[in-house]
């Protein structure tokens, strides 16, 4: 049976990536309206506001921004629908609220919808623990326009590894004088050209290194990952969701 997908923010670069799945008839889904106070100038229909729906869906995938989140989320509950979040940058309340909504409605929140950053994590964590005496360091790059540093996903890399490594600090950068500590994990981050996005997570002692890696050649990846987790996310009861979910499911 087909699953469709109300998309809101379909007039961004990530939107209209999941539009192309969803037109295309990716993982047997299908379009059932697009949301963009910016318009959609593609093959489809696209409302300016949440307001203006009338078509029904079985899931909300959101690609707009954090600051739409309390409107999202009511919007959903109101109609005991499944969103996928997509957007990164929430603030402690808005955090707040989906965790509140997934008391009611199924909720999957993921700081990256790629399978193969999931994977990235559980094998890190893997050999973090295996490695107890390894030092850990996280690099990750982007092209020159994004905003946040440290990525989302890195960060979430490194809270994945606190799992076994207990409450280490995080330094982000390093400069002037003084050594690491043992326990620390460092986060690095570099932007430059049009990069979509590397993540490299590297665990040495004196005697051997591992070194891990993502690299996501298109954007696309993400939308695959929305897609894919919409399906997934379509008659779970409610809860809070991501990609480790996913992949245990």
């Amino acid at each position: 049976m087909s699953c469709e997908i109300l998309i809101y923010g379909m007039g961004g670069h990530m939107g209209r990536e999941v539009a192309a799945l969803t037109l295309a008839g990716y993982r047997d889904t299908s379009l059932a309206v697009g949301v963009d106070p910016n318009g959609y100038d593609g093959n489809a229909v696209c409302r300016a506001s949440l307001a203006e729906v009338t078509e029904t869906c079985d899931c909300i995938i959101d690609f707009s921004h954090h600051s739409a989140t309390e409107s999202l989320l009511s919007y959903a509950l109101s109609r005991n629908l499944p969103v996928v979040l997509c957007t990164t940058g929430h603030t402690e309340e808005e955090k707040a609220l989906i965790y509140a909504a997934s008391e009611k409605i199924p909720v999957f929140f993921s700081a990256n919808m790629s399978l193969g950053v999931a994977l990235l994590v559980e094998l890190a964590k893997k050999t973090a623990a295996a490695m107890p005496e390894g030092e850990i360091e996280i690099v990750e790059a982007h092209h020159n326009r994004k905003l946040d540093a440290p990525s989302g996903t890195a960060l979430m890399i490194a809270e994945s590894l606190r799992e076994v490594r207990g409450d280490v600090p995080f330094v982000c950068g390093r400069s002037g004088q003084g050594k690491r500590t043992k326990e620390e994990i460092g986060i690095h981050s570099l932007r430059m050209g049009n990069v979509v996005g590397i993540h490299e997570v590297t665990v040495s002692t004196d005697t051997q290194t591992i070194t891990l890696k993502h690299e996501a050649h298109s954007r696309a990846l993400f939308a695959e990952g929305a897609v894919a987790a919409a399906r997934f996310l379509v008659g779970k009861p409610a809860g809070l969701y991501d990609m480790k979910s996913m992949l245990a499911d």
